[in-house]
């Protein structure tokens, strides 16, 4: 069975790159767990989750990233469902961060470098609203945050072209299979994750270096 990465591959760039195939590792799905005391959630959406999830993972205060669906109308998508593009629902990921440690605002902003959010529903060679950016906040506060860190970026010129993240309210996140967490870390080998995923965590790590945790700081791909 085709799946969304193979699926890219034969329709651009990715060909000549031989993507994963999602049928690899077990096809349980993840458990989204509950805070634990002091910590809180953030979750967004940039493209494929496989280096959001790292990319976030490397910040201090954050003590988990679990990835999924989010933002559609399908219950319990599978991966194939969201790939079909026809769930509504966008490759999420869900941090647990201490706030004692990084601030929404940081991590808010650490999203923004982690991808690109200037364009509309794609990542690079990744197209479709499964891959759109969005930031699904859970209070008024967290969305004026947002909106500050928009505002600031795109005065910083970061980016040619200015944000088009979408900033809405979070509802729910599914869980993904268990084989897309941690999924970067794992295949390394893998010519998606080699090309297209490790430019993205290496982009984070030089715009939020002072913000790693210090075994990530002026680290390589690995």
């Amino acid at each position: 069975m085709l799946t969304k990465k193979l699926n890219v591959c034969l329709l651009g760039l990715l060909v000549l790159f031989g993507c994963a195939d999602a049928q690899t590792g077990g096809s349980g799905f993840a458990s989204l767990p509950a805070p634990k005391a002091g910590e809180k959630v953030a979750t967004f959406a940039g493209g494929c989750f496989w280096s959001l999830s790292e990319g976030l993972y490397e910040l201090k205060g954050v003590n988990k990233v679990v990835a999924g669906y989010s933002g559609g109308t399908t219950k319990n998508p599978t991966y194939e469902d969201v790939c079909g593009k026809n769930t509504g629902h966008a490759e999420s990921v869900q941090v647990y961060y201490n706030p004692a440690e990084i601030s929404y605002a940081a991590l808010a902003e650490a999203f923004f470098y982690a991808h690109d959010p200037t364009t509309v529903d794609r990542q690079g060679p990744d197209v479709g609203d499964d891959y759109r950016s969005a930031a699904f906040y859970r209070t008024p506060e967290e969305k004026k945050t947002l909106e500050s860190v928009i505002a600031k970026v795109n005065a910083s010129h970061h980016y040619s072209s200015p944000i088009v993240t979408q900033v809405v309210p979070f509802k729910i996140l599914y869980p993904a299979e268990n084989y897309h967490q941690g999924y970067y870390r794992l295949h390394m080998d893998n010519p998606y994750i080699s090309h297209v995923s490790v430019p993205k965590v290496l982009k984070l790590r030089k715009a939020m270096n002072s913000l790693l945790k210090p075994e990530f700081q002026h680290k390589g791909p690995s």
